[in-house]
């Protein structure tokens, strides 16, 4: 199973918006530049992250994108299913499905934003690394 690019971008918008978003609003065309993700395909994404609750815009000299809320309530799994719906590895059939499904949900549910931005940042920083 792939994630869709939808679900990558989302991430890693919200990702930046957590780096970056402490000292007030975030332009849209600043977190392209830094994802190296086209601003107009950014945009398609927001109207889905913003419904769901999770982010929020400003107008204005200052405005821009926000979290709604801490990054460390915000999961993984909320960013998964504001763009792609309620996760569901085979619609509404129990069984082995749904139990594999609420394991995923329970993975995707423990990662909060806060979490995969520190490990971001630990990488921009040099203190992390691959074996």
């Amino acid at each position: 199973m792939k994630l869709s690019t939808k679900v990558r971008y989302s991430v890693r918008l919200m990702i930046d918006l957590a780096m970056h978003g402490a000292k007030g609003p975030v332009l849209l065309r600043d977190i392209a530049r830094r994802q190296n993700i086209s601003e107009k395909y950014l945009g398609h994404l927001v109207p889905l992250l913003k419904s769901a609750g999770l982010i929020n815009a400003t107008r204005g000299s200052k405005g821009g994108f926000v979290l709604v809320g801490f990054s460390s309530v915000i999961t993984l799994k909320d960013i998964i299913e504001a763009v792609e719906g309620e996760l569901s590895l085979a619609g509404e059939t129990g069984g082995f499905w749904g139990e594999a499904t609420n394991g995923i949900a329970q993975v995707l549910d423990s990662f909060t934003l806060k979490d995969i931005a520190e490990q971001e940042k630990a990488k921009e920083d040099g203190l992390s690394y691959s074996i």
